[in-house]
């Protein structure tokens, strides 16, 4: 599986963007799909899951209502809306997918996309 992101970005706080995140190769065995940041000096934090199956999320506490996560199973691509945006949010953006197989967790990342976030 390979994981490309884009969308990152310089906005204002209160501002929005849209992260995308489009995944190649093996993509039918993909379980759960995430969002990831990790800002300068601190470590990387999960910001939003979607898993496949019946397509239920969840998001980091410091993000709920204001991010959304989405998928597009037909065009491969997950989404992060993020609005009301942050300095705080400033941070690389990873895409992140995972595939269970046989008890072992397959992990895949995305290079990451830079988010900043001015006051």
């Amino acid at each position: 599986v390979q994981l490309v992101e884009s969308g990152g970005g310089l906005v204002q706080a209160g501002g929005s963007l849209r992260l995308s995140c489009a995944a190649s190769g093996s993509t039918f065995s993909i379980n759960r799909m995430a969002w990831y940041r990790q800002a300068p000096g601190k470590q990387r934090e999960l910001v939003a899951r979607i898993f496949s199956d019946g397509g239920s999320t969840n998001y980091a506490s410091s993000v709920k209502g204001r991010f959304t996560i989405s998928r597009d199973n037909a065009k491969n691509t997950m989404y992060l809306q993020m609005n009301s945006l942050k300095p705080e949010d400033t941070a690389v953006y990873y895409c992140n997918a995972e595939i269970y197989s046989n008890y072992v967790t397959y992990a895949y990342w995305g290079q990451g996309t830079q988010v900043t976030v001015s006051s």
